[in-house]
């Protein structure tokens, strides 16, 4: 196959020289990098990486093509995808086509041929930068360099209307209903209420800017924030909507972004993280148990809170219940006066472990305490 040539410019001014992959053009977005294995359909369509460019450190991208069963969303969300090898051929019984044909269908601009490792040290050592992938007619680098630099942080970045539903839908329960849930879509993946279905929970998927007027009105036994892209510094109408159900007593559960709602609900502040978490083998240690799951991450920004002391919130005494044994970054939270909790990673991991699912079960657990009797 002849490919075009193709440069990676980071904002530092480091460039990578290869070829194209995908759609033939330029993408700027956020350089981070996945270390996942496998899953990279399910990477590829996750929301919360909307706005970056992906580089795979596995080096053998492609080999089993695209299916129409695995994608966590509508689309595509990464802004660009750097691998290094992608394969030839697509050998497995569900594909489609192959992952370069929907890259070009979905215009999503990438490059291969580049050594992803160094790239992903470089980024380690540095940290997430922003980054700009041209191919075709690239031009000098010194011009190449100015654009990335002009092209927006993910400081600041406020992203959750880009990716939240348009209208409300409902994923009804597996069987037997036994919870009402509204998922609050702040860039949802599509296996998520279907665990949550797995388990009774006919969930009511809504838009990012409902109010708590509208989401009382469906009389949910308890509410849930999904993950997502961008700053949490920037999701003032989410934090206000995790206080109206912290304050009316229902349960809350929160995943990634939604873990970072919750904290900042609490008067906690997030950060930056140098380089992120995201892949499909970070340990997180159970703080209540001591157990350790091997968990799947997507994150660039962390909750501050106290590791080893219960904390005063405006709701009640919390705690951290989990944190990364890799950086001993926050990786849950838990109030004791109030039914609400949330982890940083995905418990649903498509693609991924499936250590984590019974955190699925401790919402239901929450859920059903609420409505014991006194």
């Amino acid at each position: 196959m002849t490919r075009d040539p193709a440069v990676l410019v980071l904002e530092d001014g480091r460039v990578w020289h290869g070829h194209s992959f995908g759609a033939v053009g330029t993408t700027f977005g956020e350089a981070v990098f996945n270390t996942g294995m496998s899953g990279y359909q399910e990477t590829l369509t996750d929301p919360s990486y909307h706005r970056q460019v992906v580089v795979m450190t596995a080096p053998h991208i492609g080999n089993t093509g695209v299916n129409d069963e695995d994608p966590e969303s509508s689309r595509i969300w990464v802004s660009g995808y750097v691998v290094r090898d992608p394969s030839p051929i697509v050998s497995n019984w569900r594909a489609r086509r192959s992952l370069e044909d929907e890259l070009r269908g979905q215009g999503i601009v990438g490059i291969c041929d580049i050594d992803t490792r160094a790239l992903t040290r470089y980024l380690r050592d540095r940290g997430a930068m922003r980054v700009g992938i041209f191919s075709g007619e690239v031009g000098r680098t010194p011009d190449l360099l100015a654009a990335v630099q002009a092209s927006p942080s993910m400081v600041g970045a406020d992203l959750t209307a880009d990716v939240t539903t348009p209208e409300a839908y409902v994923v009804p329960a597996l069987g037997e209903e036994h919870f009402r849930v509204v998922a609050v879509d702040l860039g949802i993946k599509a296996m998520t209420p279907h665990r949550m279905a797995e388990r009774g929970m006919t969930v009511h998927v809504v838009p990012a800017g409902w109010s708590w007027t509208q989401i009382s009105a469906v009389r949910p036994d308890g509410v849930f924030f999904s993950n997502g892209p961008g700053d949490p510094a920037t999701a003032r109408h989410a934090v206000e909507v995790m206080r109206d159900a912290l304050g009316a007593g229902v349960p809350v559960f929160g995943i990634c972004f939604g873990n970072q709602i919750l904290g900042r609900a609490l008067g906690l502040s997030t950060y930056k993280l140098r380089f992120g978490h995201r892949g499909i083998n970070q340990p997180v240690m159970d703080r209540a148990t001591g157990k350790v799951d091997i968990t799947a991450h997507n994150h660039g920004f962390a909750v501050d809170a106290p590791r080893d002391a219960i904390f005063d919130t405006p709701f009640g005494r919390a705690r951290v219940s989990h944190v990364c044994l890799n950086d001993d970054v926050v990786e849950g939270l838990e109030c004791l006066d109030v039914p609400a909790c949330s982890v940083q990673y995905h418990p649903e991991a498509a693609a991924g472990p499936h250590d984590a699912a019974y955190l699925f079960d401790r919402f239901a657990d929450l859920m059903r305490g609420a409505h014991a009797p006194a």
